[in-house]
């Protein structure tokens, strides 16, 4: 990808920079952080954060979803991962996480600013590191950022405390990217209020369908690049080594010979589905053990389900007129408006 998105989204050492050896054994590390029970304490703190949080929304009688999710996912992401943050750090590193997301597809000025910002994010990253390591494995406890701590890579060396901070904020960021599903999913509950209905018993399987929909049918980055690490032939093509290719994530998720009717909203598409890492691909195709796809996307797909029950179920508040269009050509895209919800609790 391009220098100026890679530096806000994985900068150098990361684990998106690694390829062979080095980066399975660093992906190994994510993977591992995905266990049931990890993904359920996160979505508790989900929970908890988002009941505080829509308390407020209606005491001050207007918000915008998407701005009020960044605070929101950070201070959640903050206590799963084992890092302490007070309100006015968590606001912080909140807006510096949001321009990473935002300014990553931009270019020029507003793409400098925010890799500026992100120097300061690192900066409180590499604290939480350092703080962790005087403490001690045993004093750190088993959290997902003193396992990025005190991670070891493929030759037995410590991370430098840079790629440690780099990392963490690899597992914090991304949980504040899920943001945009979440405003998608309610946008989705917006355009097709039958699902109101059907969501409301919280069956796991309708939320299923409903949240892998969501990602399947909004856009949010609409490729991802890579090199051919070999030459190879594929469909009739030659990729030469080292020939920079794009995966068309958008194109891929809409592709008619794979999707039946791809440009309608159908979860009920999802009720007799079949995993298959290379159809549905908004957070990259393959095995996430192997290549480059995300190691997170059961943690997406859990806080889809969360939030969408909370949007469905809990949340009494109104959705006044505006204007939910998708601009396609905005990376990552998002409704024009962010989604407004209005007024103090009413009928749902």
């Amino acid at each position: 990808m391009p220098r100026s998105a890679q530096h806000l989204l994985q900068d150098a050492g990361s684990v998106q920079s690694l390829q062979g050896p080095a980066h399975r054994h660093r992906k190994q590390l994510f993977l591992d952080l995905m266990t049931k029970e990890s993904v359920e304490r996160l979505g508790q703190a989900f929970d908890e954060e988002w009941v505080s949080a829509v308390h407020w929304w209606q005491v001050r009688g207007e918000v915008v979803l998407h701005d009020e999710l960044r605070p929101l996912l950070t201070a959640a992401a903050c206590r799963w991962a084992g890092v302490p943050a007070n309100p006015a750090t968590v606001e912080r590193i909140s807006r510096e996480l949001g321009l990473m997301i935002e300014k990553a597809g931009a270019v020029g000025p507003v793409n400098w600013y925010a890799r500026w910002r992100r120097r300061a994010t690192e900066k409180w990253a590499a604290e939480c590191i350092s703080t962790l390591r005087r403490s001690g494995p045993a004093a750190a406890g088993d959290t997902p950022a003193a396992a990025i701590a005190f991670h070891h890579d493929e030759h037995g060396n410590a991370l430098a405390d840079q790629v440690a901070a780099v990392e963490l904020l690899n597992l914090l960021r991304p949980i504040v990217a899920v943001g945009r599903f979440m405003v998608f999913a309610a946008v989705a509950l917006q355009q097709h209020p039958e699902w109101k209905d059907i969501l409301r018993t919280g069956q796991n399987p309708d939320l299923d369908c409903f949240a892998q929909e969501v990602r399947r049918y909004y856009p949010f980055f609409p490729f991802v690049g890579g090199t051919a690490r070999e030459t190879l032939e594929w469909n009739g093509s030659t990729f030469k080594a080292g020939q920079w290719v794009l995966l068309d994530l958008y194109g891929t998720n809409h592709d008619g010979r794979i999707w039946k009717d791809p440009e309608s909203f159908n979860p009920d598409r999802f009720r007799a589905w079949q995993p298959d890492p290379h159809t549905l691909v908004p957070q990259g195709a393959g095995d996430p053990s192997e290549g480059h796809r995300c190691p997170g996307e059961d943690i997406t797909v859990d806080l889809l389900r969360h939030a969408i029950r909370a949007l469905a179920t809990e949340t009494r508040m109104t959705v006044p007129a505006q204007d939910l269009s998708i601009d396609l050509s905005r990376m990552p895209a998002l409704p024009r408006s962010g989604f407004i919800l209005s007024g103090r609790p009413g009928p749902h």
